[in-house]
């Protein structure tokens, strides 16, 4: 996949001979803007979606200063445990918002690396960017209540380190979609119920929304792996194509929240699959 760099641009974006905005000129705004304010702009009501253009693969994107990737030795993240302290819970909730961040870039980076994905899977794309910039929203709410913001704690580039992960379609469906969106079906509800369990109903409420919206997200990536790969088992489709160190032990948490996976269409066969894998940290370490 060829690396290229794309000139500053402005969020909004432009419109195209029929005055309907653009996909593309409307994701690299996202992707590019240096400003949170500009990372959050809805989608327009209309969007052209077809292209015609050649494949835009950015290498990193526009950040504000506050918000600039660092390694993650420098962005330590709390236990789970620490939900029960609300400088730790601020912290915590900081790590979910960056996920969320970092989601709202690389969904707008996909409509640019993958001009000629079919209509419905880049419909799909936008759809699920809008859902990450209202999670955003709903921790950077959370974090005022808590006496803080978005950009007050160093944030990593964890999910942009993958990049050599999204060579197609397919490759951004089993790692997005069907790893770190699998994987938060786990975590978005254990961190829900340590949040309901020290009194903090609003935090646990925001993270049950993500929850639920995160299970059309999985669904997303379910439907498109098999219409990407047809006639082939699914778990081989995921396990092939997904790149080490992502993989299965990446896509769950330390309890399988199977209910879940169920109602994002997942097949029987491919959860038991999943159920039999140990789950691993970033760093590789048992969960």
């Amino acid at each position: 996949m060829t690396i290229t760099s794309a000139p500053p641009f402005g969020a909004a974006a432009r419109p195209d001979s029929s005055g309907l905005a653009t996909a593309r000129d409307y994701a690299r705004g996202i992707v590019v803007a240096d400003t949170l304010a500009d990372k959050l702009v809805p989608p327009p009501a209309e969007l052209v979606l077809e292209d015609g253009e050649p494949p835009l693969v950015i290498p990193a994107p526009g950040r504000p200063a506050n918000l600039a990737m660092v390694p993650g030795r420098a962005a330590r993240v709390p236990p789970i445990a620490g939900m029960r302290d609300p400088a730790q819970r601020a912290r915590i909730l900081h790590a979910l918002a960056n996920h969320e961040l970092q989601a709202i870039e690389l969904f707008a980076w996909a409509l640019l690396a993958y001009p000629d994905a079919p209509i419905a899977f880049r419909r799909g794309l936008v759809a699920i960017l809008a859902d990450e910039q209202r999670h955003l929203g709903l921790y950077d709410a959370r974090l005022h209540a808590l006496g803080t913001r978005f950009g007050d704690q160093p944030v990593t580039g964890h999910f942009w380190g993958k990049l050599d992960h999204l060579g197609s379609p397919l490759a951004f469906v089993c790692a997005m979609g069907l790893t770190f969106e699998n994987a938060n079906l786990d975590f978005a509800g254990d961190y829900a119920a340590a949040a309901r369990a020290c009194g903090d109903l609003e935090t646990a409420a925001a993270l049950d929304q993500v929850h639920a919206d995160e299970i059309a997200h999985v669904h997303f990536g379910w439907v498109w792996l098999g219409k990407l790969a047809p006639g082939r088992d699914p778990w081989e489709v995921y396990t092939s194509t997904v790149k080490f160190p992502l993989g299965p032990r990446r896509a769950r948490g330390a309890v399988l929240d199977r209910e879940a996976r169920r109602k994002a269409g997942m097949s029987e066969a491919f959860i038991d699959a999943l159920d039999a894998v140990a789950p691993t940290r970033p760093s590789g370490e048992p969960r």
